[in-house]
């Protein structure tokens, strides 16, 4: 019976996902409690009314939810390819598009090294999270050590007009 090759890999930043929730709990909270506690006649130069109280909380939520929208990376990756979710964006990639996963220690989180020379960082795998990121970097090294073993030889390169 063949192997079935290295397992799926699924990888989120842990501490920076628990950071960002408790960072919008917080702000929420906040916000909430300035909302509700505004006076509504305030004696003073200004004057708070329900809608100013309105308003606050609901930029309490927003900002709450920017917050969330930190925490959204994500990398999954099977036989196939790797899918990375970022900040801003999304991307499919084929392992064949895949030159190398780096992650040094000086490095804050992953980066997939391209075959056009490109770089595309991973946020999803932290050096913060310590172990787990070590573990999702070498599933995705697995992975794609096993689609290169399957991959056929290149050509070989055609000869130099100059032998040094």
């Amino acid at each position: 019976m063949p192997s079935a090759g290295p397992p799926a890999v699924s990888a989120v930043p842990r501490r920076w996902r628990l950071l960002c929730a408790a960072a919008a709990v917080v702000v929420v909270a906040v916000l909430t409690y300035v909302g509700v506690t505004l006076q509504e006649n305030a004696t003073g130069v200004a004057r708070f009314t329900t809608a100013d109280q309105v308003a606050v909380v609901g930029l309490g939520l927003v900002l709450g939810a920017g917050l969330l929208a930190l925490g959204r990376p994500r990398v999954d990756a099977d036989a196939r390819g790797i899918r990375v979710r970022n900040l801003a964006g999304e991307r499919e990639l084929p392992w064949t598009a895949v030159q190398a996963i780096r992650f040094d220690r000086r490095f804050r989180w992953a980066t997939l090294l391209l075959t056009n020379d490109d770089e595309f960082a991973v946020l999803a795998i932290q050096g913060a999270d310590g172990d787990r990121a070590v573990e999702a970097v070498e599933g995705l090294r697995a992975l794609l050590a096993a689609d290169r073993a399957q991959q056929p030889p290149p050509p070989p390169s055609p000869p130099l007009l100059y032998d040094d």
